[in-house]
């Protein structure tokens, strides 16, 4: 009866039937037990009946995948055991405190700062709108140019910045910013990555949280105006989720439970008191955010977290740069077990806290692991040796029901915010770089800071080499194993040909994934850089003879929008403009395709004011970014295999673009 423990799968999906969050929190705690109970079950297993010992090979290959498993395991119970406590979500309270700040006298100016290296003049320029147009009026913006360029000068004058540039670049961004803090005297500080535009009503919903004076240092979600290399390159936009959006719905929240919010380094609200008390932002830190959030926690302060995006900034635009960015993440994560800020030394910290922020160090060292599980399945075909003796009745009775619950339940857990398969696809390409840094942080060689590039025009497709040929060598190793797997049963010895369903299974599914992963590696070119969002709502064209079209507007962009015309018009004419809000006056367009009733339409010359109102609707207004989804995982996979065949189209109409809030979303997640 090796089928009864498949009886388990019933739980996670009657649970799944209900939204996390709607559910009592017996509900979370009982899955984490069931995942809990059917991890142990198999380890225990794992450990006494299927280690394959029958020679030195076999025996050396076993344990370092049993090591890998238990690790993966183990480890990956950290953050479920950290959620079996209650944890708040602040959405409902930010109105209450924002109303109750409102009829206080407390009056806090603001310090907004920028700080910028680099970046296109027309990224910071949206940044700088968003700043410069925040509903509270006690602020002063600063631009704080590490590259001293006097265009960004010019820019801060012409929106009534204060500019400054250090004469020595030292300690990257922590520097920059400490060099700013010397310069201001707010009460309150703001800060914004270059590429990171706040909505109009960011600090009118933020400043309410530091009424609290324990408070000193609210932190809001990061999310993205266009989708990251592996969504893009797989034109898989509206069936994935960024790897982020799992962090700031779920970890993030999970530790705001135990007082230990990790600063995300843009996008939040600091007390000025708090920053001084620990000497400013750490200079010595890859990652100054992790570590001075650390530090702030430390000194007694307290640290909050805001579900609800108020901001958004720009993912990595090329798969190399994408790959770059977590390099320096992991980097300066693990550089922090060896500053007396970071999370292993000095005191001030509970043993939860502590356990949450090492959890986040842990994260990275599983890629070691995690490179084991994608190199064990060539040990069946290449080395003809079995590293884990499993049975059919094993397989049904003990790896299917813990697999099945963990394909089940990650998608309720984490609330919408990421799958178990799917979400997995980032890892095949992050995992041999990232195990590089790993261990090159391990030896003491620590990583640099270097800014992500944003708002690059490709005019050429490209692969990144140091990305595709890890995974050209992966590829053609499994492929040599696949074959050494199907070898007729008289060339395997019994061990081999016993264990070849599972190798053969393992080979198929590393090869799949192997496959996505080099197709991901393909950047697209990008003649129009700027982000694209899918929309539907209301519009209409007219123009100066007072012919007036209803449409929809289904995509926009700051250089154009796509169109679906309820009825057949006349062709556009010179004075021919588009309508859609209140808040943007009529907009000239220009006719690029035409499609039946679909219209695609490039702006028209803008003026400079018409060009900031279009940006502050794209960007600014409120509650323009909304919590999406994860699909099925069934549907999201099949529409993936179905992309390996056909490569996304980015012409008007055919493109597959992020969801944007319409005029009509009155909150909530995007399904």
């Amino acid at each position: 009866m090796s089928w009864l423990p498949l009886l388990v799968l019933i739980w996670p999906a009657w649970l799944s039937r209900t939204p996390e969050p709607l559910s009592p929190i017996w509900r979370r705690r009982s899955l984490i037990v069931l995942i809990g109970v059917l991890s142990l079950r198999y380890l225990l297993w794992r450990v006494s009946a299927s280690l394959n010992l029958s020679t030195p090979l076999s025996t050396t290959l076993s344990l370092l995948l049993l090591a890998a498993e238990g690790w993966l395991l183990l480890s990956g119970m950290v953050p479920l055991v950290l959620a079996w406590r209650r944890f708040p979500d602040r959405r409902p309270a930010m109105h209450q405190l924002r109303e109750q700040w409102q009829h206080s006298s407390w009056t806090p100016t603001v310090d907004i700062l920028v700080p910028t290296y680099g970046e296109p003049i027309n990224v910071l320029e949206r940044t700088l709108i968003g700043c410069c147009h925040q509903t509270y009026p006690h602020t002063q913006v600063w631009v704080l140019d590490d590259s001293g360029r006097q265009e960004v000068k010019a820019l801060a004058s012409q929106y009534g910045c204060a500019y400054v540039h250090r004469p020595v670049r030292a300690c990257a961004k922590a520097g920059n910013l400490n060099h700013g803090l010397r310069r201001c005297r707010g009460e309150l500080v703001a800060v914004f990555d270059a590429d990171f535009i706040p909505q109009s009503t960011f600090l009118e919903n933020s400043i309410g949280f530091l009424l609290d004076p324990k408070v000193g240092l609210l932190q809001t979600p990061q999310t993205f105006i266009n989708a990251d290399p592996v969504m893009r390159n797989l034109g898989m936009e509206r069936w994935l989720l960024s790897d982020e959006e799992s962090f700031y719905r779920w970890i993030e929240p999970v530790r705001d439970g135990w007082g230990a919010v990790v600063c995300a380094g843009t996008a939040f609200l600091a007390r000025r008191s708090a920053l001084d008390s620990v000497g400013g932002f750490v200079e010595k830190a890859i990652s100054e955010d992790f570590v001075t959030g650390i530090n702030l926690r430390r000194k007694g302060w307290s640290l909050l977290y805001l579900q609800q995006k108020l901001s958004a900034g720009l993912a990595a635009e090329t798969m190399a740069d994408f790959v770059r960015q977590r390099q320096r993440w992991a980097s300066g994560t693990l550089q922090s077990l060896r500053l007396p800020e970071g999370p292993l030394r000095g005191g001030g910290l509970t043993p939860w806290q502590r356990v949450a922020y090492l959890e986040g160090v842990v994260h990275w060292i599983n890629n070691l692991p995690r490179l084991v599980l994608m190199l064990m399945p060539l040990s069946y075909g290449l080395l003809g040796t079995v590293p884990i003796l499993i049975s059919a009745d094993d397989a049904v009775g003990l790896l299917l029901p813990l697999w099945a619950t963990l394909l089940m339940g990650v998608g309720w857990l984490n609330r919408g915010s990421r799958t178990a398969f799917l979400s997995e696809l980032t890892g095949w390409v992050l995992t041999v770089p990232l195990t590089v840094t790993v261990l090159a942080n391990l030896m003491g060689r620590l990583g640099g800071f270097k800014v992500t590039p944003k708002h690059q025009r490709r005019d050429r497709g490209s692969w990144s080499v140091q990305l595709s040929l890890p995974l050209l060598a992966l590829l053609a190793l499994n492929l040599f194993n696949l074959r050494g797997l199907l070898q007729p049963q008289s060339a395997l010895d019994s061990a081999a040909f016993d264990g070849r369903p599972l190798g053969l299974v393992w080979a198929v599914l590393n090869l799949l994934s192997l496959v996505i992963a080099l197709r991901a590696c393909w950047d697209p070119p990008s003649l129009d850089p700027s982000p694209w969002q899918a929309i539907d709502s209301m519009a209409w064209l007219q123009d100066a003879g007072g012919h007036r079209h209803a449409c929809t507007l289904k995509a926009i962009s700051e250089s154009g929008a796509e169109l679906l015309l309820h009825a057949k018009t006349t062709p556009l004419v010179a004075s021919t403009t588009l309508c859609w809000c209140k808040e943007v006056p009529p907009l000239p367009v220009q006719l690029e395709m035409a499609s039946g009733l679909g219209l695609a339409v490039r702006w028209g010359p803008l003026s400079a004011l018409e060009r900031k109102q279009l940006i502050r609707w794209l960007f600014c207004r409120p509650n323009c970014w909304r919590d999406r989804m994860a699909p099925p995982e069934w549907k999201a996979l099949a529409v993936l295999l179905a992309r390996l065949f056909t490569a996304p189209s980015r012409r008007p109409f055919q493109r597959c673009l992020m969801q944007q809030a319409s005029l009509t979303d009155s909150g909530g997640p995007v399904g």
